[in-house]
């Protein structure tokens, strides 16, 4: 297991997150928390000190090598919607009601 020293170490040498992981053999979110004392997630709130902490990204999910992804184009999530909003009744009643030429009012 890579120390704080180590990364800290490797942080003043200049290298990043992901470099840093590659010469110690961790993923570059351990070794963000190893050097911070921070998780990489971004489920912290952290005070000014804290964001002050050598090493400290203003945000640090990325490091965490999560690919992002939108499932609305998948056909079975499409289904999906469609089915729950076909049982819905109370907006199905609405939708009824509603007139034909009226746009649907935007939330605010």
């Amino acid at each position: 297991m890579p120390t704080r020293q180590q990364v800290r170490q490797l942080l003043e040498q200049g290298h990043d997150y992901p470099e840093i992981a590659r010469r110690l053999g961790v993923p570059a979110g351990q070794a963000y928390l190893i050097g911070t004392g921070m998780p990489a997630d971004g489920s912290d709130t952290y005070t000014p000190a804290e964001r002050q902490r050598l090493g400290a990204l203003p945000s640090a999910q990325h490091l965490l090598g999560l690919v992002a992804g939108n499932a609305t184009p998948k056909e079975s999530v499409l289904s999906w919607i469609k089915a729950r909003a076909s049982a819905d009744a109370q907006m199905q009643a609405a939708a009824q009601r509603r007139d034909k030429h009226e746009k649907p009012k935007k939330l605010q």
